[in-house]
């Protein structure tokens, strides 16, 4: 690519040299005879593993409560989409890739109380994809209000999974592709909470 590149502007500066070399001669008016040049270079198709995110906020709304104890706030995380285009080459044997998330408290607008992360939890799926059968969408990950012993997607614990791929021998063909995940948000508070707006930061990450 440099190569060519440079072969290109080194071709506009010797124009540029004989056109001031020749600036003293008389032409006539009658044009003898013309070429063109073509003057290209070319941009690479960069093969990667990448993530997207359909947007930055998700909202979640009260809904009811079986519990007389809690609150109960539930929405959607936007859509995760991964894409794999790397050649067969550079995809390492038995590697996959994985999407962990971790969230931070939720803060406050008006000086209110924290709410813990891990009071938030979320039911991972997959959108698309599925089909390969070569990704799979995480577990469940419960409130930590639930008592199930789950930790809730807190930033200070062990990342949770919302999808994975795992390299189970397929053709380099099938490894690549474009897989879109999601989740169902649950944050489950005590009964009495203080009023306001209040807002966490979800970190999701891919991992080879």
């Amino acid at each position: 690519m440099r190569t060519r590149l440079a072969a290109s502007l080194a071709l506009g500066a010797l124009g540029a040299g004989l056109l001031t070399g020749v600036g003293s001669l008389a032409f006539a008016d009658d044009l003898v005879e013309h070429d063109t040049v073509d003057v290209w270079f070319e941009v690479p198709d960069e093969k990667a593993l990448t993530m997207t995110v359909a947007a930055n906020e998700a909202e979640l709304t009260e809904g009811a409560s079986a519990d007389p104890t809690q609150r109960v706030f539930t929405g959607t995380l936007p859509t995760v989409t991964v894409t794999d285009t790397r050649d067969a080459e550079d995809i390492p044997a038995g590697v996959g890739w994985a999407v962990l998330a971790g969230a931070t408290d939720f803060q406050g607008d008006a000086g209110q109380a924290d709410i813990p992360a891990n009071q938030l939890g979320w039911t991972p799926s997959l959108i698309a994809g599925e089909d390969l059968g070569l990704v799979s969408a995480g577990g469940v990950v419960a409130s930590r209000l639930d008592d199930t012993g789950s930790d809730g997607i807190a930033a200070d614990a062990s990342p949770e999974l919302l999808a994975m791929a795992l390299d189970s021998g397929a053709a380099a063909e099938e490894q690549n592709g474009v897989w879109q995940a999601t989740a169902a948000l649950v944050l489950k508070t005590d009964a009495i909470v203080e009023p306001g707006k209040y807002t966490s930061e979800l970190t999701l990450s891919l991992f080879e």
